[in-house]
C-alpha cells in the first residue's frame, strides 16, 4: 500500500510539474518598444526631422512615462491605451491606442519655408498586441483625430530581446506602416498655394514606410534608469518623391532619466 501511495504520488508531482512546463511564459519585456522596468516617470530629450524628410534636426524636451496600471491601461513614451479583451493565456491581446504624431513649423526648414504649418495630431484605433515565444507582434490601425490630416495608417510591427542583463537591456523593433493618401498628402504635398520656384505642386498617393531601430534601458541605481533609443524610418516612393525631401532615412533618437515608483 504504501508502494502505491508513493506511485501515485510520484505521479501526482510529474503532472503538477508538466503543467508548470506547459504554461506559457509572457515576456513582458518586449510587450512594448522600450524594455519594461516598474513604473518608470522622468524627462528626455529627443531628436527628430525638422520638416517631413528633412535632413536637419529640431530638438524636443519632453516628460517621459512609461507604466501600466492593473495590466490593463497603459503609457509608453508618446502611446497611451487601454487593453479591452485578453485570451485565456494573456498572449493575446486587444484594445485601443492613442498615438502622438508631431507636425511641423514651415518656416523652421528652406525646402518647406512659405507652406503652411503642419499640425501636431493624434492617432487613435484599434491595436492587436501578440506575444510569440519570438518576440511581440504589434498590429494597429490609426486615424488621425485631431483633424490634421484627416488620413489613416496601418502598421505592423516586430519587437525582440537583444541583449538582457541585471543591469542592461536591449530590444530590436522592425516595422512596415502603410499611409492612405490623405496622410502622406498632408505631410508630403505641396499645394498650389505652396508652389515656389524649386518648389513644384505634388499630390501623394498612399504609400508604405519602413521601420528599424533599437531601445534600451540602463539601470544606474534601484529604481533610477538612463533609457535611449534610435529608430530609422525609410520613407516610401510615394513620399520620397515630394520636393520638400531631402533623404529618405528619418532617424529619431532620444536619451533621458527616469525614476521609478
Amino acid at each position: 500500500m504504501n508502494k502505491i501511495k508513493c506511485m501515485v504520488g510520484l505521479i501526482a508531482v510529474a503532472l503538477t510539474s508538466t503543467n508548470v512546463l506547459a504554461e506559457p511564459k509572457i515576456d513582458r519585456q518586449t510587450e512594448t518598444a522600450m524594455p519594461r522596468q516598474k513604473n518608470m516617470y522622468g524627462i528626455g530629450i529627443g531628436m527628430i526631422p525638422e520638416a517631413s524628410g528633412s535632413k536637419s534636426f529640431r530638438t524636443l524636451v519632453l516628460p517621459v512615462i512609461n507604466a501600466n496600471y492593473a495590466d490593463r491601461f497603459y503609457i509608453n513614451g508618446l502611446q497611451a491605451g487601454v487593453w479591452l479583451l485578453d485570451s485565456t493565456d494573456k498572449r493575446l491581446r486587444f484594445g485601443l491606442s492613442a498615438d502622438a504624431r508631431f507636425g511641423w513649423d514651415a518656416d523652421d526648414n528652406s525646402r518647406t519655408k512659405g507652406m503652411h504649418d503642419r499640425d501636431f495630431s493624434v492617432d487613435v484605433g484599434p491595436i492587436l498586441r501578440w506575444q510569440t515565444d519570438y518576440g511581440t507582434i504589434n498590429a494597429q490601425w490609426g486615424f488621425d483625430a485631431g483633424n490634421a490630416s484627416n488620413g489613416q495608417n496601418i502598421q505592423l510591427q516586430f519587437i525582440r530581446s537583444l541583449y538582457r542583463s541585471s543591469q542592461l537591456r536591449i530590444n530590436g523593433l522592425v516595422g512596415i506602416q502603410w499611409n492612405n493618401k490623405k496622410f502622406n498628402d498632408y505631410y508630403f504635398g505641396v499645394d498650389n498655394d505652396e508652389v515656389r520656384p524649386g518648389r513644384h505642386a505634388y499630390q501623394a498617393s498612399a504609400g508604405t514606410q519602413y521601420q528599424i531601430g533599437v531601445n534600451g534601458i540602463y539601470s544606474v541605481k534601484e529604481n533610477q534608469a538612463l533609457f535611449f533609443g534610435l529608430i530609422i524610418n525609410r520613407l516610401g516612393n510615394e513620399q520620397a518623391d515630394s520636393p520638400i525631401v531631402e533623404t529618405r532615412a528619418q532617424p529619431l533618437g532620444f536619451i533621458g532619466y527616469s525614476i521609478g515608483f
